[in-house]
Formats: C-alpha cells, structure tokens, sequence
C-alpha cells in the first residue's frame, strides 16, 4: 500500500504542477481572485459529478462519509486552507517581489512536516528529515531568480502565514482521511470557490468569457480537484509529513513541463533541482520503519480490505479482497511489521 499511496501522493503533485503554468497564462486574462475562485468552483463541480459516477479513482463504490466530528476538523480545514490561504497570498503577492514570494511559498512543506512531527507527533527519523530537507531544497534552487529584497517586511509575512495556513489545512484534512476523499474536495472546492468569487465580486473584479471561466474550471477540475483527492488518499496511508514532502516536488513537475511543452530551456538550475528532490524521494522510498507496537481497540468505519489489521465479523462476502465500507471494531493488537504513519499507525516512540 505504502507504493500506491506513493504514487498517489506524486501523481497529485504532477496535477498541480502542470496546473501552473496553466494558470500563469489564464492571468493575462482573468483577475487573480476572480481565477482562485473559478479554480476551485471547478475542482468542486466537477468532482462532484465525478463523485456520482460509477468510476471514482478506483475507490470503493460506498467510501465513509463525514459525520460527527469530522466536520468541526473539516470546517477548519477549509477555513484555513480555503479561504485564509488564498487571502493572504493575494495581499503577500501585491506587498512583496516575485522572487521573495517563489522562495516563502516552499515553507508550505516545512511547516506541514514541523505541524506534523511536532503538534501531531508524527513519527520520524533522520532519514526522513535529511530526504525533506533536501526536497525542499531543490524547491529553493528552482525558484532562485536572484538575491531577494526584504525591504518590506508586510508582504514577506503575508505569504509566509498563507504557507502556514495551508500547513494547518494538509494536518487537518489528515483527521477526516478515512472518509470519502470525493466529499471533501467536493466540499471544501465549493466553499471555498464562492467565497473567493464573492470577495473578487465585491472588489470590483468582474467575470471573465464563458470560454475563459470553462478553461480555468477544466484548469481547476484536474489541478485542484482530482489532485487534493489524491492528496487526502495519500494522507490515508502515509501520513501529512511524507505526503507533503512528496507533494513539494510539484515545482519540479511544473518546470518540466515547461520544458517539454512551452520549449524553456534545459538549466543547470532545473538540473540541480531536480537532483536535489530525486535524493530526498529516494530516501523516503527506501525508508523502512518496523518495531514492536500497539494497536488500542477502537470503533469507526472506513474503506478498506481484509489484512492483518481487519479482521471481524463474517463477511466473507469480501474475502476477495476488494475494499468495502463499514462500521467496524478493532481489537487490541501487538505485533511488529513494517509501516508508516497512517491512520492505523498514530502510536508514540
């Protein structure tokens, strides 16, 4: 599981990766709050279509809904990662230069590891430190354009709390990773997206051709919706500190792209990078973390398949090993296997 959660964690990257350039072309057109909005109206629309359909990403046909406190943690996590994010890079982006805004905005992984190692004690080692420290390394190398200037400090801050915010939205989305990751993009893209449209309303901006709004929902749809599906999947299973980390070599992808697609140059700075980042994945792919451990009983429901973990009841209905949704119980269990910090694996060491 640890390699599919891997490659949904890489491939959500990829997604908002090639979004970017997108994106960057969409403003010559589209005022940059009236856009963030479209964005996410598009990941929620059209993953809610999507949600209806009989293929969602080869998830289970019935995936746990929110309920009960999932949705205090979800609220916050949309609040944060929706709405206070993207405020705050707009008003950063407008008090700071662009390359002190490329270099802040990779401070999103570190605080999203910092939040997770150290608020939700999420387990690490020095292995998996050095691997982020050098991915978010090859993120500074890429976004190099030049000595910064810090001359005004406002701005610089800004983007540094949306970075923040956004830290708190990956943590927090984490809690509710077992429910249905459909309903929370959906959710969170719909919220999100009319509040960011009602705010660029409300300040003057006005609504682009329908041509432009159905390339920025197209843009939207693949860059936002079905890559935070994949984000909150690999949270399921990886946890937010190493779903992060993967996640940060997005800007890698996106210059790629740029190279393979809009013709940019081959750089000594896009090499490095990309040096830099295969070092840090390396290092998290070959990490192998086994002890002894123990599982306290708790009751809760979630896709999954019958494994060493799930093992109730009388469905053998199921044996086949296709996941299914439903109320469950675990037993206390001791034992020692390989794992990384996934929901079945928040114990302390």
């Amino acid at each position: 599981m640890k390699t599919k959660a891997i490659s949904y964690a890489l491939l959500s990257a990829a997604l908002f990766g090639v979004s970017t350039p997108a994106a960057k072309l969409l403003l010559a057109d589209i005022d940059q709050r009236i856009l963030a909005g479209l964005l996410y109206c598009g990941a929620g629309v059209g993953v809610a279509l999507l949600r209806r359909l009989p293929l969602r990403l080869g998830l289970a046909a019935e995936e746990a809904t929110l309920g009960g406190s999932d949705w205090a943690w979800m609220g916050a996590a949309t609040l944060a990662g929706g709405i206070a994010g993207p405020l705050l890079l707009m008003f950063g982006l407008a008090h700071a230069e662009a390359a002190t805004a490329s270099l802040l905005l990779t401070l999103e992984g570190v605080f999203t590891a910092a939040i997770a190692w150290f608020v939700f004690r999420e387990p690490f080692d020095r292995r998996i430190a050095l691997g982020m420290a050098l991915i978010v390394a090859g993120s500074l190398c890429l976004a190099w354009s030049g000595a910064p200037s810090l001359s005004g400090a406002l701005g610089p801050l800004a983007i540094a709390a949306a970075c923040l915010a956004w830290a708190v939205d990956n943590n927090l989305t984490r809690r509710v990773s077992l429910s249905d990751p459909l309903q929370i993009v959906e959710i969170k893209g719909m919220v999100a997206g009319a509040v960011n449209l009602g705010i660029g309303l409300f300040a003057g901006a006005h609504l682009p051709s329908v041509s432009l709004i159905g390339a920025a929902s197209v843009v939207g749809f693949l860059g936002y919706g079905l890559s935070l599906a994949l984000f909150v999947l690999a949270l399921r299973h990886l946890g937010a500190a190493r779903t992060g980390a993967y996640f940060s070599t997005a800007p890698f992808l996106g210059a790629a792209v740029s190279v393979v697609a809009l013709r940019e140059p081959l750089t000594l700075q896009l090499v490095a990078g990309a040096g830099l980042m295969g070092a840090g994945v390396w290092l998290h792919l070959t990490e192998s973390h086994e002890h002894e451990h123990s599982h306290e009983a708790v009751e809760h429901s979630h896709s999954h398949v019958h494994d060493e973990h799930h093992r109730h009841g009388d469905h053998s209905d199921h044996e086949n090993g296709q996941p299914h949704t439903h109320w469950h119980a675990h037993e206390p269990l001791l034992h020692a296997h390989p794992h990384t910090p996934d929901t079945h694996h928040r114990h302390d060491h």
